[in-house]
């Protein structure tokens, strides 16, 4: 079983992250622990929860490990979500209430729309997650996808886009940006957050 990860160096600022593993991952997998070593190398104390789960995730504890995990986010509070953990992440934006404030979202391979590759994820996707007017709350988004995602269809994570009135980064040959793809370390996150 993972155990949440915790990074932070010597000299460290105000800034903090928070990086939101997707499905069948753990925080071990893929460009998570590079991301992490970057932003600690950069001073920023940066977490990375074990999603419970991830082989069979339920809607209700994912968005409960990220109310959790997150807490209280404030301009200082970067989120980097990669693909389910996009959705559950948004889910949780949408949730809360009066006056609140992120600094930095980063989502890659990010949908709110079934998946015609997943078909078992149909119930955790559901009706998709509203949006509407939660860029007001997030002083930066950036998106990323591939030219050639075999999971997420391009089109899904444009949807996304417009939805966030953002636009969109593609790092081309990167497929859904796993391990299995090559995917090992991800600069175009990093550039994103620093």
């Amino acid at each position: 079983m993972s155990t949440l990860i915790v990074r932070q160096c010597g000299i460290t600022t105000s800034r903090r992250a928070v990086i939101f593993h997707g499905y069948r991952a753990t925080p071990e997998d893929h460009w998570f622990g590079w991301l992490a070593q970057q932003l600690d190398s950069a001073g920023i104390s940066t977490q990375l929860p074990p999603m419970p789960d991830p082989a069979s995730p339920s809607r209700d504890h994912w968005e409960a490990e990220i109310a959790r995990t997150l807490g209280t986010s404030g301009s200082d509070t970067i989120v980097v979500a990669h693909s389910l953990g996009c959705l559950a992440v948004l889910r949780h934006l949408a949730t809360l209430t009066g006056p609140w404030q992120l600094g930095t979202l980063v989502l890659v391979s990010g949908f709110v729309d079934r998946l015609p590759a997943l078909p078992d994820l149909d119930g955790f996707v559901a009706s998709g997650v509203m949006l509407s007017r939660m860029q007001d709350h997030i002083e930066s988004i950036s998106i990323l996808r591939s030219d050639d995602d075999p999971i997420v269809p391009p089109a899904h994570t444009d949807r996304l886009a417009r939805l966030l009135d953002a636009s969109v980064q593609i790092v081309p040959g990167t497929g859904h940006f796993l391990a299995s793809d090559g995917v090992t370390c991800l600069p175009p996150v990093f550039d994103a957050v620093a």
